[in-house]
């Protein structure tokens, strides 16, 4: 043994140990960092998917509805957020249309997406007609996020339709959330030039609008945001041209 190598030792055998100690620390730290990390990934990713199953109950009950009274083939389906939920005198504001109403309260577009095999599909409707994506600017997403769900629920509904028509009733103005009107405008523009024969845009957003360019309050209920009965008529007067297209066009 060379002279003097014993008093090296625990020299050698405390450094190996710090090293290991910071090692292990080093590696516990970064651990714990990944891990919150991808807590914090998986938290903004769930929270940014459609909260498919608060929908279930609304969706069972029209099923239920469905067995108990089958809608006939070759009706008009409206479908979508509050706005066609709250619609209670849609079968009266078209008479003479078989009409649907399958809309669910706070959706947005990608929740239709998601229950189309199940209020979309086995109605084999003539005529498809969508009011979404009011909610999605709400929650903060961007007219192309808006256009980019509505293409995929055009995809998802033509990939088992493929020649049914769909309408998209034009996000309208409201006082609540009149602050959007850019994003509103933008969003609406997009949709309206997508190039499909059978793709159809409904603008109800000019009849929404006073002389002074605001929205016409005395079309909305109190909350300033769903239509009354006076703003469903107006819908309706703007929306019956297009039902009365025949299904092939």
């Amino acid at each position: 043994m060379p002279h003097g190598s014993g008093r090296n030792e625990p020299v050698r055998s405390i450094e190996n140990n710090v090293r290991s100690h910071i090692m292990l620390k080093i590696t516990q730290i970064a651990f714990a960092w990944l891990t919150s990390f991808l807590l914090l990934c998986g938290a903004m990713g769930v929270s940014a998917q459609p909260k498919i199953s608060q929908w279930e109950p609304e969706i069972a009950a029209f099923e239920r509805a469905d067995q108990t009274n089958p809608p006939p083939p070759e009706s008009v389906l409206f479908i979508g957020s509050s706005a066609i939920r709250k619609w209670t005198t849609l079968a009266k504001d078209f008479p003479g249309i078989s009409v649907i109403n399958r809309g669910f309260g706070g959706s947005q577009i990608a929740d239709s997406t998601a229950f189309a095999s199940r209020i979309i599909l086995p109605y084999h409707p003539r005529l498809i007609v969508l009011y979404a994506g009011d909610n999605d600017l709400a929650a903060g997403k961007s007219s192309a996020d808006v256009v980019a769900g509505y293409k995929d629920f055009v995809r998802t509904v033509h990939a088992q339709l493929p020649e049914t028509p769909i309408a998209f009733i034009s996000i309208k103005p409201s006082p609540s959330r009149w602050r959007l009107k850019e994003k509103i405008i933008e969003t609406n523009r997009q949709i309206a030039a997508l190039q499909d024969d059978r793709l159809l845009f409904i603008n109800i957003y000019p009849a929404m609008l006073n002389a002074d360019g605001q929205p016409k309050k005395e079309l909305f209920l109190a909350d300033g945001l769903h239509p009354n009965k006076k703003g469903y008529q107006v819908w309706a007067a703007v929306i019956r041209p297009y039902l009365e297209i025949p299904a092939n066009k």
